[in-house]
């Protein structure tokens, strides 16, 4: 009679890892396992979700994590205890400690194009976009807490500047290889905001309208980004 091997694709730390969190993942069994509910069957559907539930509870534990503890302190076990759920299971999804922080501080900014804002609105279109992202994607204000609370946080804020907002700047103001300065000045002001009022709650800032902080904000951003000189 031919062996029964396990089904392909199943490595027995996988079956460890399922077994000890819990998750069933996505091959829940092989020859002599229970039938399983057919395709399209709700308990069939709910898989996927609870594995999406548990990297965004992974996640959501790893950034308070490396915050609170920089990135040196922080410790696998220290993040899935905090998810509730089984190490091995961040280190089934994520690898180890470096692949769970470069997923933890995954950012994308949207920057707007200000190529087609009208030149003397750029800046209070800038203002108004941040606005919006530090108040829709929490990743944003939990890699400023870890920005600065150790390095690997503050180069990964520092790469997300360069990559991200550099560019953008170099196409609107009159001097492109002074993008990077201008981008560090940008960067001042729209970071200083977000620290004071989302991670800091000063309450004049955190009680300011959206209105109000462009208003405030916008006239010094649009000098940093079309003035020919200081």
């Amino acid at each position: 009679m031919p062996d029964h091997a396990p089904a392909a694709g199943t490595a027995p730390e996988d079956a460890l890892a399922a077994a000890l969190s819990g998750d069933p993942g996505d091959d829940p069994g092989g020859p002599g396992a229970p039938a399983g509910p057919p395709p399209g069957d709700a308990a069939a559907a709910a898989r996927p979700r609870r594995s999406a539930a548990t990297r965004a509870a992974i996640l959501t534990a790893a950034r308070d994590r490396f915050a609170a503890d920089g990135y040196e302190r922080a410790t696998i076990r220290a993040i899935a205890r905090d998810a509730g759920i089984d190490p091995s299971m961040v280190m089934r999804y994520y690898g180890n400690k470096a692949g769970l922080f470069a997923a933890a501080s995954e950012i994308e900014v949207h920057a707007p194009d200000l190529t087609h804002v009208p030149r003397d609105q750029a800046a209070a279109r800038l203002v108004r976009h941040f606005l919006e992202r530090w108040e829709c994607d929490e990743t944003l204000t939990a890699m400023m807490r870890v920005g600065v609370t150790n390095e690997a946080g503050a180069e990964r804020m520092r790469d997300v500047f360069a990559e991200q907002i550099e560019p953008v700047l170099a196409a609107v103001c009159p001097v492109p290889e002074e993008a990077p300065t201008r981008a560090a000045l940008v960067a001042s002001q729209i970071l200083g905001m977000a620290l004071c009022r989302y991670v800091l709650h000063v309450p004049p800032a955190v009680g300011l309208s959206h209105d109000e902080v462009v208003a405030w904000l916008a006239p010094t951003l649009q000098r940093y980004l079309t003035a020919e000189r200081p």
